[in-house]
């Protein structure tokens, strides 16, 4: 039933109501995973203080997700957190009368895919992942996104299990090289034969203002390009200016409407209800 309630949610409103640590969630069983579940037409997933919610579009608009939103939120932990993927107005409404604030906006950002010119930068190598580099990309990702919460708290455990996944390819992992100690990475990832995404850039704060991101997005761009990408995307936090003027630069754009929204539910309130 989840697997046919995502599918048609995302057929209709262009986004997955489930990002990609819900999907690894449910895919490898994680333990503390909860689920509700409302006459097979929606559910509600709670994973920690992450909270995850659809209904098939057919049966939106009758009280679905505002009965397993607070079966869920009557389990969760005063802090939990939940995404509206395509700031959905219903979703905001429903966040509004749960007593949820907004807290962050993710953008995506696209372009076409090239062609890209990529300097060379003096004294290190930008080549593809070895299976020798894990503990240098982990070291410089935990670095890198020491305030981020989600991407900074990566373990070897999640790098395996994301490097498991079909579309994980070593040359598409680029590093900075300087000998045997990185200076940063751009993991690329395919979504279809035309589409690739920026999936995640980190620079060793110790090697930030050499111009190493933009070399990496460049080289990134053009491993996609090379492998027939047509369409290139990314997603960034909306108040890290610095990223976003990068990203601009490189000739990728924001649309309004491809905002996901975090919703946060302030450690004083409280929400209780039931669903099966």
């Amino acid at each position: 039933m989840v697997t046919r309630v995502v599918a048609d949610s995302t057929a209709a409103d262009a986004v997955s109501p489930l990002d990609e640590a819900a999907m690894l969630a449910l895919r490898h069983g994680l333990e503390g995973l909860k689920l509700w579940r409302y006459d097979d037409v929606g559910f509600a997933l709670l994973r920690g203080e992450d909270l995850d919610l659809a209904v098939a579009p057919a049966s939106r608009g009758r009280g679905v997700g505002t009965a397993l939103a607070r079966a869920a939120m009557g389990a969760a932990p005063a802090g939990v957190t939940a995404w509206s993927h395509a700031d959905h107005p219903a979703a905001a409404a429903l966040a509004e009368e749960l007593g949820l604030s907004a807290t962050r906006r993710l953008w995506v950002m696209s372009r076409d895919a090239g062609p890209v010119d990529v300097p060379e930068v003096e004294g290190v190598t930008i080549r593809g992942y070895r299976e020798t580099d894990a503990d240098e990309v982990l070291r410089v990702n935990a670095a890198a996104f020491a305030h981020h919460p989600e991407q900074g708290s990566m373990d070897a455990d999640e790098l395996a299990e994301r490097m498991a996944e079909p579309w994980f390819d070593p040359a598409g992992l680029l590093v900075v090289a300087d000998g045997d100690r990185l200076r940063g990475f751009h993991w690329t990832k395919r979504h279809s034969a035309t589409l690739g995404e920026v999936y995640v850039v980190g620079i060793d704060p110790a090697s930030q203002g050499l111009g190493l991101g933009k070399v990496l997005v460049d080289a990134g761009l053009r491993h996609l390009r090379d492998g027939g990408a047509e369409d290139v995307l990314l997603y960034v936090e909306s108040d890290n200016v610095p990223a976003v003027r990068l990203y601009e630069g490189l000739g990728f754009t924001h649309a309004p409407a491809d905002t996901h929204v975090m919703y946060v539910r302030p450690a004083r309130a409280s929400v209780s209800g039931s669903a099966s």
